[in-house]
């Protein structure tokens, strides 16, 4: 491995690390939530009770918690209670923060378990409403770090834990959370409580419950894993009939990437304000999702593979978000090639490039952006559809064997942990046996791609092909194989240079000359006979 990839890159992400502007508090890992939540129909006010399970790898006595304050219209979270073995705790709550002041420093491995009573109206986070067949319904949706507006939590993906949720809900309510169901009791003849737990840890970011009238049906099973549809029962026919592919698709990503990490995967139609938001184990799809039509296949597809890439292994800074969502955006064109052939793959890629040239062309920054703050914007082409596309290329760099080693390396490697961009640069690098520093370098670290110009002439005389390509991009050159179509023959050329020659002898004038034939590479251009 070569200087720039043990020492510059590992500095690259340590820098954008170090600007993340969380504040990480480094000396305590939450090991587990339980959070019991009551709910009503009488009022969005929910009344919670956290048990935060607390390790502490050093002594300290003041240490915060993620929890949104109540703002001027009244609504946010209200502490009313803190404490350990049933004593008060000193507390403070106040700029979204809950300040926990302890009596004596806990000890150094210790573990501590903290109860936080609380209540409000949820400014965020957690949707309360009617859906589109009037019926109300709660339903989590944390992404990015909306989960402390109704959950007290390190909310930011770095800190995973193990979760358990309890929900005491009025009797018509039916209750979908992360994990396994673990009890059901009725309380009254007009209430239940619901517990879920998983035992997986998991970030916040997809920590969630659904409470809603549902239809719900096991669509299938791979592994011994249950594949759960809950749709609105107005449209359970449809809905089961959308999500049904789900099993498929878990079959593709546990055989191709490796074990699926939980013990249920559940599909949701729910009021998240995105397409799909791709809860643990129990992933949240759009009201639109249900059309009776199977076009959702895709999304399913995109949200399954975030199962293992975002769920489980866990970008480990906001700004690595392709780790997630580009590896969500290409693994569902893989699923696709995997079902539908190869042509699937050029069609999506194509429409992925396309989008890629047009977003650069107004925004022209890197895929791992680290000047962005607001961390919505870090769902962008980049992020997705470049990502991917980094991805695509890195396949043909190195070969699908060696892709596929690396990819099942990688996730067993960090498997419900987390990780940076510059961690599977290494995987693939052990993987491949080549030195991808200069791969990453442009592709993920540096905005833009090659605009290719070029020409070719034949000469009858010499019988020779000659070829000049041209890089005509503002700014840096970009190092890549060009494959050319020559006939129906395929050269690759090594372009390195502002303007190369390449000459070949051929028995013939080509009919055509044609620019990356199969679809390998991301760039925008093309050649003319000369």
């Amino acid at each position: 491995m070569k200087t720039f990839s043990v020492l510059a890159l590992q500095l690259i992400s340590l820098i954008g690390w170090a600007i993340d502007s969380y504040p990480k508090n480094e000396l305590i890992d939450i090991r587990h939530y339980h959070f019991l939540l009551e709910v009503n129909d009488s009022t969005n006010v929910i009344s919670g009770e956290a048990s935060l399970s607390i390790f502490f790898k050093k002594p300290i006595s003041i240490f915060s918690i993620d929890l949104a304050s109540k703002d001027n219209s009244g609504k946010g979270m209200e502490v009313i209670e803190v404490s350990l073995n049933g004593l008060k705790v000193n507390h403070m709550h106040s700029n979204e923060k809950l300040k926990i002041t302890l009596t004596s420093p806990a000890k150094a491995n210790e573990t501590l378990t903290f109860k936080i009573k609380y209540k409000g109206e949820p400014i965020d986070g957690l949707v309360i409403g009617k859906n589109k067949f009037g019926d109300r319904g709660f339903f989590g949706d944390n992404w990015p770090d909306r989960g402390h507006h109704w959950l007290p939590v390190v909310d930011h993906p770095f800190d995973k834990s193990s979760v358990d949720f309890t929900v005491i809900a009025p009797m018509h309510y039916s209750v979908i959370a992360n994990g396994i169901k673990v009890e059901e009791s009725y309380l009254s003849e007009k209430r239940k409580l619901t517990r879920y737990h998983e035992e997986v840890p998991i970030p916040v970011k997809v920590m969630v419950v659904g409470i809603a009238r549902f239809a719900m049906e096991i669509s299938g099973q791979v592994e011994n894993i249950p594949v759960e549809s809950w749709v609105y029962p107005q449209n359970k026919a449809e809905g089961f009939f959308d999500y049904s592919v789900s099993s498929r698709v878990l079959d593709f990503f546990h055989t191709h990437i490796g074990e699926y990490s939980y013990k249920k995967l559940a599909n949701v139609q729910s009021k998240t304000r995105f397409g799909g938001l791709e809860n643990a184990s129990a992933i949240f799809y759009s009201e639109g999702s249900v059309s009776g039509k199977g076009k959702s296949e895709t999304l399913i597809a995109h949200e399954t593979a975030h199962q293992w890439f975002g769920n489980s292994a866990t970008e480990k800074d906001w700004h690595h978000i392709w780790l997630s969502e580009g590896f969500a955006t290409y693994f569902a064109n893989l699923y696709l090639e995997h079902v539908y052939g190869h042509d699937r793959l050029v069609q999506e890629e194509k429409t992925d490039r396309e989008q890629v040239i047009s977003y650069f062309a107004k925004n022209p920054a890197p895929v791992l952006d680290t000047t962005i703050t607001d961390l919505m914007k870090l769902l962008s082409i980049n992020a997705y559809q470049k990502g991917g596309w980094v991805l695509h290329m890195l396949r043909h760099e190195v070969g699908d064997q060696n892709f596929w080693k690396g990819i099942r390396q990688y996730y067993s490697t960090f498997k419900n942990s987390n990780a940076l961009t510059s961690d599977f640069q290494r995987i693939m690098e052990e993987a491949s046996t080549k030195d991808l520093s200069g791969f990453f370098k442009q592709w993920i670290y540096k905005g833009g791609h090659p605009k290719i110009g070029g020409t070719w002439h034949y000469d009858e005389g010499s019988k020779t092909l000659s070829i000049e390509i041209t890089q005509d991009q503002t700014g840096s050159l970009f190092k890549f194989p060009l494959d050319m179509g020559v006939g129906v023959d395929v050269k690759t050329l090594i372009i390195d240079k502002k303007s190369q020659v390449f000459t070949f002898p051929l028995a013939s004038k080509p009919a055509q000359i044609t620019l990356d034939p199969n679809t390998w590479l991301l760039f925008e251009g093309g050649i003319t006979e000369k």
